[in-house]
């Protein structure tokens, strides 16, 4: 069916034989060398390498920039995420809604997990990718109760067994004790916000979360909540947070902290003023710095628009560049020095110094010999080409693995988990000079003298 296709929209002069060899096509010739997912990458570094027939290995380049381009894209965006929030916090994507179709939104919350996030709200990710699923209640729900006649069933039984308690009967009576403990008049709380909180909580008693903002905070959704979380705490159970979507996040939940710390104390209850604090609301790298800077209680922060659409680099510029045919090393020639390719399959290696930090990456001809750790090797820096270098790494590590030969894949591909992992420590081996976020120290990538001196050659024949 691909072939007939393909005849229908090619020349009608394609040679009959073009066919017959598509027809017949594999990967069998194809070898994939490739640095581990998960891995910290820097600019100008081949990460995929891919040899094989031409037609074929043409063939491959659109799917595999679509494979890697966005994904990196996502991971490194989450991790830019992850380290301006810091190791302790909480981090969930919920971008589903604003991501880029199905598959955009698929592959951001796959992603975005590698990079470092905790859980998503994407519950099909959850079950094709095993990656932990969290969520809260919306303001739809919040808002479609009116009074606590519409809740039912309202009776709940004690955790440890007994007769079921009218648990809209209890919250009423506690809304009034919290409120004269807040000094908020109880008449100002929301009684649709009251029935939906013990709705929920009726079903759902050992899950019970507030959304605190479809109303007013203080008057309302943190009294309201205070109430259900106090009447579940007398049969036995423990609330385990609330949720703010909506104005000065910090500040409100230093306010929601201080509320909790008190009714507390004030009531006995000692688990309460650790109650988790989450927010959302179109967080931003900017909004995480904001938090820090201002101090907050916030204990999970639920991340979308920002993370899956990547607002502030929308694009990856991954290419897939000719560097050799049929063992004769090419040169794309350009008069931007960036772009123009490094020719030859080559062997990359990561160096480090003796606090155990990555300094330099260095690209090297395939046939090289490897660097020793201890050993002066002269190199030269791109963008610094003219200047040569001498560097003395304390351990040298290869980053490049066969993955795929013969047509078979040939290394044992890690979990999602185990990439995660990876991730994170691959992020935690940079020095903070270059794993800060704003200038960092630029990550120096380069060649050996032997490389330079092919594309030297090639650039003067050409």
């Amino acid at each position: 069916a691909d072939v007939a296709y393909l005849r229908s929209v090619l020349p009608s002069t394609t040679d009959d034989a073009f066919f017959d060899y598509l027809a017949t096509l594999d990967a069998s010739e194809v070898t994939v060398t490739a640095i581990p997912e998960g891995s910290v990458v820097f600019a100008r570094v081949p990460f995929l390498q891919v040899k094989g027939p031409l037609l074929v290995v043409q063939l491959l380049e659109t799917t595999l920039l679509c494979l890697v381009n966005y994904a990196s894209l996502v991971a490194t965006n989450a991790a830019r995420f992850r380290l301006l929030a810091g190791p302790d916090m909480k981090l969930m994507e919920m971008g589903l809604r604003r991501a880029q179709g199905p598959d955009g939104a698929l592959s951001a919350s796959k992603y975005s997990y590698i990079g470092g996030f905790d859980c998503t709200s994407n519950i099909l990710a959850g079950k094709l990718y095993g990656i932990p699923v969290r969520g809260t209640i919306a303001h739809s729900f919040v808002m479609s109760f009116r009074s606590l006649e519409e809740v039912q069933p309202r009776e709940l039984p004690p955790r440890d067994g007994g007769d079921p308690a009218d648990l809209a009967a209890l919250a009423v009576s506690w809304l009034q004790r919290v409120c004269d403990l807040l000094r908020t008049p109880p008449a100002e709380a929301n009684q649709g916000e009251l029935a939906a909180f013990v709705s929920y909580a009726v079903t759902f008693p050992c899950d019970f979360q507030g959304l605190l903002d479809t109303y007013c905070v203080r008057r309302s959704g943190l009294p309201n909540f205070c109430a259900v979380a106090l009447a579940l705490h007398q049969l036995g159970y423990q609330a385990i947070g609330v949720r703010l979507d909506s104005g000065d996040l910090a500040q409100q939940s230093k306010e929601i902290r201080r509320v909790f710390h008190a009714c507390g104390a004030h009531f006995q209850v000692p688990w309460f003023g650790t109650i988790p604090i989450a927010v959302s609301n179109d967080i931003s790298e900017q909004s995480l710095e904001e938090f820090r800077r201002e101090g907050s209680e916030i204990d999970m922060i639920g991340i979308g628009t920002n993370l899956v659409t990547c607002p502030l680099q929308p694009s990856l510029g991954c290419v897939y560049k000719l560097v050799e045919v049929n063992g004769s090393p090419c040169l794309k020639l350009t008069e931007d020095e960036e772009k123009m390719t490094i020719p030859g399959m080559k062997t990359i290696y990561r160096l480090y110094d003796a606090a155990g930090h990555p300094f330099m990456d260095l690209m090297a001809l395939e046939e090289e010999p490897s660097p020793s750790a201890g050993e002066e090797l002269g190199i030269r820096v791109l963008g610094r080409l003219e200047e040569i270098s001498k560097v003395i790494p304390t351990s040298v590590e290869p980053l490049h693995r066969t993955y795929f030969r013969d047509g078979q894949v040939c290394e044992p591909l890690p979990s999602l988990p185990e990439v995660r992992t990876h991730a994170q420590v691959s992020l935690n081996l940079l020095s903070p000079a270059h794993r800060r976020l704003h200038e960092p120290q630029p990550y120096p990538v380069a060649v050996t003298e032997r490389l330079h001196r092919l594309f030297l050659e090639l650039r003067q024949g050409s």
